[in-house]
């Protein structure tokens, strides 16, 4: 179990939430720090219910994963979490984190349910914020980058406006040297 329980706010459990195999999960320490319970407890109520629990809801990590999670979160509250473990941990997807409150008698469980459906929404509305960005600053890119060619072409053509007539040679009209030549 973590040492002490994680704050209740869902950018917090937010931070918890990492991304493996192309999926977003927690890992069963901190999902247990969070209902309230221990590591220990917590897992022997999932393989009771292990039914409940189909591979896109929960899985367990390889030692590369674990070893890449690790050096992740070794500087937080959560390295604790890693310590004496004789198995590999497993990681609850957002299905999975729900499933296991319902497995779960703990109290606290139903409460700290909500506050991880919400972590889950917050994280999944950042990425779709992210995206929408990603998408404008392309599109602006691609306006800007023709707006250079149209006012490099501007420019170029108000300098041959600016430019002083080129003279060809012969006058139109009186000039004084004509003039000088006739008298």
């Amino acid at each position: 179990m973590i040492a002490g329980s994680l704050p209740l706010d869902a950018e917090t459990i937010a931070r918890r939430i990492c991304l493996v195999r192309g999926q977003r999960v927690i890992i069963d320490a901190d999902l247990a720090a969070l209902y309230g319970v221990s590591t220990k407890r917590f897992n022997e109520q999932v393989r009771r219910n292990r039914e409940r629990f189909p591979a896109d809801f929960m899985f367990q990590l390889t030692d590369q994963e674990r070893e890449i999670l690790r050096s992740q979160f070794a500087t937080s509250s959560s390295a604790t979490a890693w310590g004496g473990r004789r198995y590999l941990p497993y990681v609850f997807t957002e299905h999975g984190a729900l499933m296991a409150a319902t497995v779960l008698n703990a109290p606290r469980a139903i409460e700290m349910s909500i506050f991880i459906v919400r972590a889950f929404v917050q994280m999944r509305e950042m990425l779709s914020a992210s995206k929408e960005i990603a998408a404008k600053l392309e599109e602006l890119e691609r306006k800007v980058s023709g707006h250079d060619e149209a006012i490099t072409e501007l420019i170029d053509a108000i300098r041959q406006l600016m430019a002083p007539p080129r003279h060809s040679g012969h006058s139109i009209g009186f000039t004084a040297d004509i003039d000088k030549d006739q008298a």
